[in-house]
C-alpha cells in the first residue's frame, strides 16, 4: 500500500513538474515556432517606421514596421521583457536588418524575426528551426553578439 501511495504521488508531481514547464515557456512560444518556416526566410534591411506592443492575441509582443527600398514590411520580434533583456530597443528610424520567416496570417503578410542586427550587434530572437530563445532554458542562449 505505502509503495502504491508513492507511486501516484510521483506520477502526480512529474505531471505537475510537466505543466509548470509547459507554462514557463510562455502561451505562444509553440504556436510561433509552428508559424516559423525555414524555407520561406528572408533578408530585410531597412528603417524602422514604427515601433508597436501587441498585447493580445497569438501574435502578441514587439512588432516593428521596417521600411526597405521595395517595400514595408511588419515584423513580429518577441517580448519586449526578453528584447529590453538583451540590452536592445527600437525606435522609429533606426537602421535595421532582419533574417526572418514571411508568413501569412488573415490574409496579411508579416516577418517573424529570427535574428535582428542593429548598430552591429545581433540580437538572435529564435533558432534556425523558429524555436524562440525566451522559451524555456532559452533564456540562457539568446544572446547578443
Amino acid at each position: 500500500m505505502r509503495v502504491r501511495i508513492m507511486s501516484v504521488s510521483l506520477a502526480a508531481g512529474a505531471l505537475l513538474l510537466s505543466a509548470v514547464l509547459a507554462s514557463a515557456q510562455g502561451p505562444h512560444a509553440r504556436n510561433n515556432t509552428r508559424m516559423y518556416d525555414p524555407a520561406t526566410e528572408t533578408n530585410l534591411k531597412g528603417t524602422i517606421e514604427g515601433v508597436t506592443q501587441q498585447t493580445r492575441g497569438q501574435m502578441m509582443g514587439t512588432h516593428i514596421t521596417i521600411k526597405t527600398a521595395d517595400e514595408t514590411r511588419e515584423v513580429m520580434l518577441g517580448p519586449a521583457y526578453f528584447i529590453t533583456g538583451k540590452g536592445f530597443a527600437f525606435a522609429k528610424g533606426d537602421s535595421i536588418e532582419v533574417t526572418g520567416s514571411k508568413i501569412t496570417m488573415a490574409a496579411m503578410e508579416f516577418v517573424i524575426a529570427r535574428e535582428v542586427v542593429k548598430d552591429g550587434k545581433t540580437l538572435t530572437l529564435r533558432d534556425k528551426t523558429g524555436t524562440p530563445q525566451w522559451a524555456g532554458s532559452g533564456m540562457r542562449r539568446g544572446r547578443a553578439k
